[in-house]
Parts: C-alpha cells; sequence; structure tokens
C-alpha cells in the first residue's frame, strides 16, 4: 500500500511526511504545495515556475460554457456556489480544458515510439491541441508558453514535436493545450497531470466569474440567449 497523503491526528497534520504547521505554512506558495500533493516531492524551480505559466494560462478565458454553465447554475440557485463550480468543471472535457491530456498521451506515446509527425496526422482524423474557435490564426497563450520554455531551457522532445505536428497541420494553430501537455512532459510530468492543471486553474477562474455573478447576475440573461439561439437555429 502506498503511503497516504496525509496524517491528521488532534495536534498534528502531517502531509507527505512534512509537519503541515511547522515546515509548509508559511515557506511553500500555493502552486509549490499543489505539486508537493500531487507528486509527492517538492518542486524543482523549473516545475514551480511553469506550474505557475501553465495556470495562469488557462485559469480564464472569457465566456466559455464552463463559465457560462456555472453562472446559469448560481442563478437557479444562489446559495450553491459549490454545485456552481461542480457545474463548470463537468464541462472539463476532450473539447475544452481537458484535451491537455489527450496531447499528453499522444506525445508521450509518439515520442516514445520514434512516430514520424506526418504518420500521426495521417492516421488520426484528429489531432488534439490543434485549432481554436477564436484564435483561427494563433494562440498567443500557446506561443507564450513555448517561448518562455525556449528561454529557460526546458523545451525538450515533446515541444520539438509539438513543433513539428504544428508544421505538418498549418495553417491550424497549435493551441494551449497542446502547449500544457509538452512542457509538462518535458519537464517530467506523468501525462495525467496535463487534466489536472486546467481543472486547479479554471476552478479559479470559475470563482471570479461566480463572485461577480453575485454582484452583477447575468444568469437568466444568458439563460434567455440560449432560448433566443436556439429559436433562431
Amino acid at each position: 500500500m502506498p503511503e497516504p497523503i496525509s496524517r491528521v491526528e488532534p495536534d498534528r497534520v502531517e502531509v507527505r511526511g512534512r509537519d503541515l504547521t511547522g515546515d509548509l505554512m508559511g515557506r511553500l506558495t500555493f502552486t509549490e504545495y499543489f505539486h508537493l500533493l500531487l507528486t509527492g516531492h517538492e518542486p524543482t524551480d523549473d516545475e514551480r515556475d511553469f506550474l505557475d505559466v501553465l495556470l495562469v494560462s488557462i485559469a480564464e478565458h472569457g465566456m466559455m460554457p464552463s463559465n457560462v454553465a456555472a453562472r446559469m447554475t448560481l442563478a437557479a440557485d444562489p446559495a450553491s456556489l459549490h454545485g456552481a463550480v461542480a457545474a463548470g468543471i463537468l464541462g472539463a472535457g476532450p473539447v475544452l480544458l481537458g484535451t491537455s491530456e489527450a496531447c499528453a498521451v499522444l506525445l508521450a506515446e509518439a515520442v516514445s515510439a520514434g512516430e514520424d509527425p506526418a504518420h500521426v496526422v495521417a492516421r488520426l482524423d484528429r489531432v488534439p491541441g490543434f485549432g481554436h474557435p477564436v484564435h483561427r490564426v494563433a494562440d498567443p497563450r500557446a506561443n507564450r508558453i513555448l517561448e518562455l520554455a525556449d528561454e529557460r531551457g526546458v523545451s525538450g522532445a515533446h515541444v520539438d514535436f509539438a513543433r513539428r505536428l504544428r508544421a505538418e497541420l498549418a495553417p491550424l494553430p497549435l493551441n494551449v493545450s497542446m502547449a500544457i501537455a509538452a512542457v509538462l512532459l518535458d519537464l517530467g510530468f506523468d501525462p495525467a497531470v496535463a487534466k489536472a492543471v486546467p481543472i486547479l486553474a479554471r476552478t479559479a477562474g470559475l470563482l471570479a466569474h461566480l463572485a461577480e455573478e453575485r454582484r452583477h447576475p447575468i444568469g437568466f440573461r444568458l439563460a434567455r440567449a440560449a432560448e433566443d439561439a436556439a429559436a433562431g437555429g
């Protein structure tokens, strides 16, 4: 059996073998603590810095379906903040937010097998991590992530493969999900982490939307707009 993530006693809380109050609180940032919780060890400087970059990159992206669902849920049940957050996170699937995991699996398998990017494109009906309904020419978030990875010497085989895929799929833009996956893998993270990062990040964005929804409610207007769109479609 693996060691438990935490142990709780009347006078002590231990997380990953460390004293929560005597060691972690006041020393670790939340990003460092997230890494410790997720992996069992404290991050290197690069791991910490790029987790920060990736969390910031995808926490907020306007009125996407996750935010709309959360706002409409809160409008229907104003006391259910947790339910509204859950409604938003439930949309983290293969089209939005959850795409990074599919990208990570693809990159990890392709690089491990020494596969040619042209072969990957030929065998898949749709390559995850490319194209975007808003950023049709280039995803500025993805470009900045890769730029920082180059500047700080983090780019490796997975970033290189992602760029080679981009050349095969031009003019489709490489989007933020592929950039997140590529950098995480080059930092040594497991592919499963590629979905955890957007979920944690977007939770922060959802909470911001819900705080705004309480101050300036638009949930029922969004519902009405959906009705109008359906009637017009």
